[in-house]
């Protein structure tokens, strides 16, 4: 009797051994699932980043230099859309 209830335990010990293996690969799977995203979000988040850098970059130039006659005409021009009086503007419309 003593046997049986040996070899009894060892195979539930062994199903125990092995549920806990099948869970600990499907955790695994899952954390790794998340890491991915998560390293996707980070590299979202860094291109995001360096784009306001570079926005904050000119923006700082631009109030640094707001006296600068060069740098009035090239906002005028750039983002108002004035010209020069006299001056003859020709749009390509070709595309």
């Amino acid at each position: 009797m003593q046997a049986v209830k040996l070899k009894r335990a060892g195979i539930i010990t062994k199903v125990a051994i092995l549920a806990l293996a099948v869970y600990a690969v499907i955790s695994l799977i899952s954390l790794n699932a998340q890491v991915a995203e998560a390293r996707k979000v980070r590299e979202e988040t860094q291109a995001e980043v360096e784009k306001l850098t570079q926005s904050n970059a000119e923006l700082e130039y631009e109030i640094s230099h707001g006296d600068d006659p060069k740098t009035i005409e090239d906002i005028a021009r750039d983002k108002l859309g004035l010209v020069m009086p006299g001056e003859k503007i020709f749009y390509d419309v070709s595309n």
